[in-house]
């Protein structure tokens, strides 16, 4: 089972955010790479999950099955 991912940790650059285990960025287990991934709040900033994340009434839009012109079935 996955983990949560944080949306606001409290030191984001502490950690490697590249795989599930949240490594310590001193002591990566993954082999994910020499440098650790970096946590989407040190990329776009604070409120980088109003604009990453779809709102609840656009993913459930965007489920609706299309018909070959793009127009939502039903």
């Amino acid at each position: 089972m996955a983990k949560r991912f944080p949306i606001h940790p409290a030191h984001p650059e502490r950690n490697c955010w590249g795989c599930e285990r949240y490594c310590a960025a001193d002591a990566m287990l993954c082999g994910n790479g020499s440098e650790r991934a970096q946590h989407p709040v040190e990329l776009f900033g604070e409120d980088w999950s109003l604009t990453a994340l779809p709102n609840a009434d656009e993913a459930e839009e965007e489920t609706q099955p299309l018909d070959g012109t793009g127009v939502p079935i039903g």
